[in-house]
């Protein structure tokens, strides 16, 4: 390899590294003003990123970490624009003020493409190795056609402390088995805040990388031409070989940990690390290669000129409106009413678990952009469940395939697979396995359209089976959706009936949001007595619900003391069941979706009876349903003939396998008639 670079190159580094110098100091001059919003600087890793950003193409992806600031002067970003994000203003081009400085996130022409992420924890390691997946998909299917030496690139960008989370493991793990186009830059600095590497780590990254079976390149990333001739090689060889690399970069922490936290609290090894300084080892470069110490000089004042003007004008910037803050949380959805037909006659009645397999099978055929992928759903077995029967074998391995037991890769990498721009439809096996995916739902997935402030919405589709059923115990039957409302950016479907199921699966492959649908596994082949109601005639091919939109299970007779039922799920049947007791006297609005609700036909239903019983699966203390009964309350007190009350599960860790202990934690037919029956008296 040669060891110089074109003279141009050199002073592009020098110019953008002395910028990053300027913007360090300068917010260290200004920290009272700065530092309101908690930042951190390259300062000490320049070298490396430049060599990065000035090589990342418009073709390619890139998630920088929060240190990375010199990696985005180096994709061609201004110094303005960084201090809009700095400052929080309205015209922070990342995130509209939302979030942290080098928190990127650009859709811009012309430029490397960031997808949202949400922190440098390594969290942004299984959307970005999501996003090289994505990459592999279209390639192999044909979707896409790059030119020879134009093949896309994914970056992501590490601390080396964020490598020993457990996600990261993930992605790793994944990048080696599907053999990715992703290039993992572990920016090496020794320290985790206040923590040493000594502390923290039994091995180095390039250790744990060769674990996974990564191929590794460990260089000196303070050398500018050494680390600039490494990431070339490296570009050359994903984009040739199409496969995954790690690049270890040693490199110095020559600035505080953030803003927030100081160097001079903790460190002692300042000195060691000031020698080891990429700037003047840059500066020898280019005296070495034809520049003179006047020329250092004027690029060094020109570009602290830039940076001064670009921080008074970035101080006068406008700052987001009160309206802003209400903007992007979800993208705008196409489907807006119900269509197409619901029981297209001289149909049989099908089980709900082969609607939402016809209703994927039809997705499938008609969008090459949409694939599954999840835990057991190859062709072997199909899903646990047979939910996904015959897919592999329809559609190929490549668009439907099993993935390792790592639910927060499957749930995270929808992020990276649909900001290129495909539709995963996802499987976390059982309701009680989505915990560790939790993670990425809440700081990625949900996220992403309202921190990238419109740019990156998340288009996927997540499959969770629940629900107790034929006593799975207390690792198979939990109830998750108290949970799942919390976390905002996401909307959850849980339909009753295989109708609903399908309807609601088509209306969320066209919704550019992330959708959760629960599927309880119980009313899949309607075997538990009394779910018959969730075998229906299976819809046409073009029928859709639109999410928010709840529907009228049993309609009361128009008499005297009624009372509305408020459920969704397994609810509607005991509800169903129950209500034989009661004739004429029940009402039963079964939610289908419970984010959005339908809080019109939840209110105007209850307003209308008086009487009103929300009936969940869940334990109901502290539960969705208990906070609904409150919302009821709030809305409805004055048209109330009694109070609105709340039936679940009983308030018990978890639901035992034994069957009856099972039948005494849930509700029932039995236990609601006599619900009824009590509050029709009241």
């Amino acid at each position: 390899m040669s060891k110089k670079l074109p003279k141009e190159i050199y002073k592009k580094a020098y110019s953008l590294m002395c910028t990053a110098r300027a913007l360090s100091d300068i917010y260290e001059e200004n920290k009272e003003v700065t530092s309101k919003y908690v930042h951190a600087t390259s300062k000490g890793h320049e070298a490396i990123q430049l060599a990065v950003g000035l090589q990342l193409t418009k073709n390619d992806w890139a998630s920088p970490y929060y240190r990375d600031d010199a990696m985005l002067l180096g994709i061609g970003m201004t110094p303005y624009e960084l201090m809009l994000q700095l400052l929080c203003k309205k015209d922070d081009p990342f995130s509209g003020g939302r979030t942290y400085y080098s928190h990127p996130s650009l859709k811009r022409e012309g430029f490397p493409k960031i997808p949202h992420q949400s922190s440098a924890t390594g969290m942004q390691g299984i959307p970005t190795t999501g996003v090289a997946m994505g990459i592999q998909y279209q390639e192999k299917e044909g979707l896409t056609k790059p030119k020879k030496g134009e093949e896309p690139v994914t970056v992501c960008s590490f601390g080396d402390a964020s490598i020993t989370e457990g996600e990261v493991a993930e992605a790793f793990q994944m990048a080696a088995l599907k053999k990715l186009p992703i290039l993992y830059l572990v920016q090496d600095n020794e320290w985790d805040i206040s923590a040493h590497a000594t502390e923290m780590r039994a091995v180095d990254a390039t250790h744990y990388a060769k674990g996974f079976g990564l191929k590794t390149y460990t260089i000196d990333g303070t050398d500018f031409t050494k680390s600039y001739l490494t990431i070339q090689k490296a570009f050359q060889e994903i984009r040739e070989k199409r496969t995954p690399l790690l690049i270890h970069a040693k490199v110095p922490l020559l600035n505080h940990h953030t803003s927030g936290v100081r160097m001079e609290w903790y460190r002692d090894d300042l000195e060691e690390a000031r020698s080891r300084d990429p700037f003047p080892k840059l500066q020898a470069e280019l005296l070495a290669n034809g520049f003179t110490e006047k020329d250092l000089i004027q690029i060094d004042k020109k570009a602290k000129i830039v940076v001064e003007n670009d921080y008074k004008k970035a101080l006068k910037a406008e700052d987001p409106i009160p309206a802003d803050l209400f903007l992007h949380d979800f993208a705008p959805t196409p489907i807006l009413e119900e269509k197409g037909e619901r029981a297209p006659k001289n149909k049989e009645a099908t089980v709900m678990v082969d609607s939402a397999l016809f209703a994927i099978k039809e997705i499938m055929a008609e969008h090459p952009e949409s694939l599954l992928y999840g835990q057991d759903v190859g062709k072997r077995l199909g899903g646990v469940f047979r939910e996904a029967a015959t897919l592999a074998q329809t559609f190929g391995d490549n668009r439907v395939f099993n993935t390792p037991i790592q639910e927060a890769f499957i749930i995270g990498s929808t992020v990276g697979m649909s900001a290129v721009g495909l539709k995963p439809i996802v499987e976390v096996q059982f309701a009680d396995y989505i915990w560790p995916g939790l993670n990425q739902l809440f700081t990625e997935v949900s996220r992403s359209n309202y921190l990238s402030n419109g740019k990156w919405p998340v288009s996927c589709i997540i499959r969770v089976p629940i629900g107790a059923y034929g006593s799975g115990g207390p690792y198979h039957s939990s109830s998750v959706e108290t949970v799942l409302t919390q976390i905002k950016g996401i909307k959850i479907a849980y339909p009753s009936t295989g109708a609903d199921l399908k309807g609601l699966m088509k209306s969320a492959y066209y919704d550019p949001n992330p959708v959760v649908i629960l599927e309880h596994k119980g009313l899949y082949w309607s075997k538990i007595k009394g779910t018959l109601a969730a075998k229906t005639i299976e819809p046409s091919e073009d029928y859709v619900i639109p999410f928010g939109k709840g529907r009228i299970a049993l309609e009361a007779d128009n008499i005297e003391n009624t009372i509305c039922i408020i459920t969704y799920g397994m609810g509607v049947h005991w509800a169903l069941n129950a209500a034989n007791n009661h004739k004429g006297k029940v009402e039963i609005i079964d939610l289908r979706t419970i984010n959005p609700l339908d809080e019109k036909l939840v209110f105007n239903t209850v307003n209308k009876h008086g009487k009103c019983l929300v009936l969940t699966e869940e334990p109901f203390q502290n539960s969705f349903a208990q906070s609904l009964v409150g919302s009821i309350q709030e809305h409805c007190f004055e048209n109330l003939d009694a109070p609105v009350y709340v039936m679940g599960s009983e308030n018990l860790p978890a639901i035992p396998l034994n069957s009856t202990l099972e039948a005494t934690m849930l509700p029932n037919a039995e236990k609601v008639s006599e619900k009824i029956e009590e509050i029709l008296a009241y």
